[in-house]
């Protein structure tokens, strides 16, 4: 199989690299991560300054040749996270173009995609989280709007969010699977109380949402009424099949950083670290070809990415977590200073085989739609 650049690729390689270099030099410093207004303004600035670059809507347009080429650029240069467009852009965004109605999709796509608007997930609920079939925040018709009641979880990005990617219930007498229906609720809404979460890590990217009869026109509806479980999967597939991708490249260039500290500091000569490196190398090498697979089947599949995505999402959040494990073990005692690199990121990597469907869920996913083993009782 050749995997080189065809002219075409090579030619948006170089040209992207230019444009990185270019502007990458005159951003303006990275907020607190405490500050999440000033964060929200330096993400959306910089989905903006893509936009007027043409590379906004890499995400959903381009072929995936292209995609990777502009996410694996883009962290070699370093360039700034996705941040607070995260859920818009990888989550909320595509499950719109897939599923929404041309209206829909006219009224909420180019702002996304211009860095004008912050989405929000609200999946989750306190009896809800891997299972997610079990959420009770309830909808009723009224006229042309729902008058949702209830509670969210780990919702992210709530506090700066302009739209929440909502997930309801509307046939409270529908099997679990049913009864369910997506809206996209504005933020702004009366009756909509939101609760900062802080982290293991300090962070507070997550938090609790209040919702007290709070209205949501019944245009804001994503799919049919009671629908709303398939439309979620679409969600999930962006979620799980592609929304890492970048991630895969950063955790190949810490893996390289975590060889050069070990050789000055002088733990290489640790053979069983060495073992370590060399082991993740090849299976962050496999998870970059898997992402690769994924990116095509889902370009082939009309967008939306298949099962491999929880495959995908199983072995990375394991690798992820063995990685900053082994970045404790070339740090020795500086592990424990929280202002020395790759302490934090060894704290949030707990929760990667939590977030996006527990490992438990992926397992399950794996065996009953690929396996073809019997659903557990």
């Amino acid at each position: 199989m050749d995997l080189s650049d065809t002219p075409q690729e090579a030619r948006f390689r170089a040209r992207l690299r230019e444009w990185l270099a270019e502007v990458l030099p005159a951003l303006p410093p990275k907020p607190d991560p405490a500050d999440w207004p000033g964060r929200r303004a330096y993400d959306l600035g910089w989905q903006r300054r893509l936009y007027d670059a043409g590379y906004a809507d890499v995400h959903w347009d381009a072929s995936p040749a292209l995609r990777m080429i502009f996410l694996e650029e883009s962290e070699k240069a370093g360039a700034p996270y996705v941040g607070a467009s995260f859920v818009g852009l990888l989550h909320a965004g595509p499950t719109i173009a897939a599923e929404g109605t041309d209206a829909q999709q006219a009224r909420w796509l180019p702002p996304i995609l211009r860095g004008e608007e912050v989405w929000c997930q609200g999946f989750s609920e306190p009896d809800a989280g891997s299972d997610l079939a079990a959420l009770r925040t309830r909808a009723r018709r009224d006229g042309d709007d729902y008058v949702v009641t209830g509670s969210k979880i780990w919702t992210s990005h709530a506090e700066v969010a302009d739209w929440c990617e909502l997930l309801v219930r509307t046939d409270p007498d529908a099997p679990r699977h049913r009864g369910i229906t997506w809206l996209a609720m504005p933020m702004d809404a009366e009756g909509i109380t939101v609760r900062p979460l802080r982290t293991l890590a300090g962070s507070a990217e997550f938090a609790e949402v209040f919702l007290d009869e709070v209205r949501v026109p019944a245009a804001n509806r994503v799919g049919a009424e009671n629908d709303g479980w398939r439309v979620t999967m679409v969600t999930l597939s962006f979620e799980r099949g592609t929304a890492f991708v970048g991630e895969v490249v950063a955790c190949r260039r810490v893996l390289r950083q975590l060889a050069r500290t070990a050789g000055e500091n002088g733990r290489w000569g640790d053979p069983v670290l060495r073992r370590r490196l060399g082991r993740l190398d090849a299976e962050f090498r496999a998870l970059w070809r898997l992402t690769q697979w994924n990116v095509s089947e889902a370009a082939a599949g009309g967008g939306v990415p298949g099962v491999g995505g929880s495959v995908f999402k199983l072995r990375y959040s394991g690798a992820r977590q063995e990685l900053y494990d082994t970045a404790a073990a070339v740090l020795g005692p500086d592990a424990l200073d929280l202002d020395r690199p790759w302490v934090l990121d060894r704290l949030s990597s707990l929760s990667y085989t939590i977030a996006a469907g527990t490992s438990q869920i992926q397992r399950n996913i794996v065996a009953e739609r690929m396996l073809g083993l019997p659903k557990g009782r």
